[in-house]
């Protein structure tokens, strides 16, 4: 008799820049053979069903009507209507609510005819402190997943040198008296203000994600396997620090089989811009703004942003999230709907959408270049389609991820905001857009870094090489 296929459960931190890239990588095991099962948040869970194409039914276990992976819910330990941008609460609750849940879900595995006992568990490094643990203690294989980019990682794998050399705090990770430091002589300068923890939430709750990311060092090292979306060519100086972290990306994140969404959270999806960006008359003339599942703007700079949409004087697409606080119609500049949009929403040079295919729009002809919070899963986006940035980061990793794209690899220009204005000014956005449009240097070396990015997915490359090593180790008994 045959054996029986490999089951992996997937579990990601609960939150949209997450769940994308680990049900791609959900996705991609299943090409590999394996049974999935994907444990969300019951929250999370709601709004991926909510947003399976139509294609699917709720009825179905699949994702995005390929009926491949059983998706499986867990209490997070939130409140209903809580906010679950609060990561630091959403954080610690998890240990408490979600680790009981899956462990008895491994330990029900293989108990309904026809269901294969789970045999190994890929997390997600953010939930590493209690998931590997649940790993050891029901007799499962491990790996940790690296969702972001290497050099954040390597900046916690280096938390002791950090302290030794009085970068940051022992205690809280806050930034001491140096502002600045390289990891290594081929890692960029960083700013120690903008290390990840550093940059989200108050100084108490940074300081807990802090202690937090530190345990986590500690847990992955207990797991057979640590990779990471990323490629070698566009940070080999983190990964020459740190073999053990292993390139398997950049993933094909947000979309599979054609123009069905995988993970999103945000829906609907606006199809319509793919058809708007069709009519566009000139190759590489749209501006393509998106930031996200978690920036907010104020009032001020949100209308600076639109004012500088305007003044850019090209068409524009902008995914403006529905969420409170960022967008409302109100806070739109005077006149702007009926100058620069159109009554109908989507007839003059601009076009405004709740939430974008970002892949398509980012693959498409008509892109010129990318306003973008910098998040992981957008910067391995635009890179892999060769679309120069306007970087804009806002919290977390995105700071990190801006030097890659503005001082390493040369692909993009940071946004940077006017002291005395308090904003990133309508004339700068405008300016740096138009220097975007027409810096053949910037489009030479984004398109040697797309070229590097697809080589490296491709057989005979590095991250394929990777994915290979680690699906045949997850494979075994």
């Amino acid at each position: 008799m045959a054996s029986p296929p490999p089951h992996a459960l997937i579990i990601p931190y609960p939150a949209q820049g997450h769940v994308i890239p680990l049900m791609e990588l959900a996705h991609a095991m299943v090409d590999r053979g394996f049974i999935v099962t994907f444990v969300n948040s019951e929250f999370n869970h709601a709004r991926v069903v909510a947003a399976m194409s139509p294609s699917s039914s709720p009825g179905n276990n699949g994702v995005g009507g390929l009926d491949r992976i059983r998706l499986v819910a867990v209490p997070d330990g939130m409140e209903p209507g809580e906010d679950r941008n609060n990561l630091v609460r959403l954080t610690i609750l998890m240990t408490e609510f979600m680790a009981p849940a899956v462990e008895e879900l491994i330990h029900r595995s293989g108990e309904e005819d026809g269901e294969e006992k789970i045999t190994c568990m890929v997390t997600d490094y953010n939930v590493g402190t209690w998931a590997v643990d649940v790993a050891r203690r029901t007799g499962i294989r491990s790996a940790a997943v690296w969702p972001a980019s290497a050099a954040v990682m390597a900046t916690l794998l280096s938390f002791n040198k950090l302290i030794e050399d009085d970068i940051i705090d022992a205690e809280h990770g806050s930034a001491m008296g140096k502002e600045t430091f390289k990891l290594s002589p081929e890692m960029p300068e960083m700013q120690s203000a903008h290390l990840a923890w550093n940059c989200v939430g108050d100084h108490d709750q940074q300081a807990t994600l802090f202690k937090y990311l530190v345990k986590g060092v500690l847990a992955v090292d207990q797991c057979e396997f640590f990779i990471c979306n990323s490629f070698h060519a566009a940070e080999p100086g983190a990964f020459s620090l740190f073999p053990k972290l292993l390139p398997i990306g950049p993933l094909l994140t947000g979309e599979r089989g054609g123009d069905k969404a995988v993970g999103h959270l945000w829906q609907p999806e606006d199809a319509e811009c793919i058809s708007w960006l069709d009519a566009q008359p000139e190759p590489g003339s749209v501006v393509y703004v998106a930031f996200g599942s978690f920036t907010m703007f104020d009032r001020r700079q949100f209308q600076e942003l639109a004012l500088g949409l305007e003044l850019c004087g090209r068409p524009f697409l902008w995914v403006v999230r529905p969420d409170i606080g960022y967008g409302k119609v109100h806070d739109y500049p005077d006149g702007f709907l009926d100058r620069v949009v159109g009554e109908s929403g989507g007839t003059g040079r601009g076009k405004l959408v709740s939430w974008a295919p970002q892949q398509r729009v980012l693959a498409h002809p008509s892109v010129g270049c990318f306003v973008s919070h910098c998040g992981w899963n957008s910067t391995m986006e635009g890179v892999r389609n060769g679309v120069p940035f306007l970087a804009w980061p806002y919290f977390a990793d995105q700071f990190v991820n801006q030097v890659y794209i503005s001082d390493v690899w040369k692909v993009g220009l940071k946004a940077v905001k006017d002291e005395e204005a308090g904003v990133i000014t309508k004339e700068h956005i405008a300016d740096r857009v138009e220097v975007l449009m027409g810096d053949a240097g910037i489009r030479e070396r984004v398109e040697e870094l797309k070229k590097a990015a697809h080589e490296s997915i491709q057989d005979g490359g590095s991250s394929h090489g990777n994915f290979d090593k680690f699906v045949e180790a997850m494979k075994q008994a």
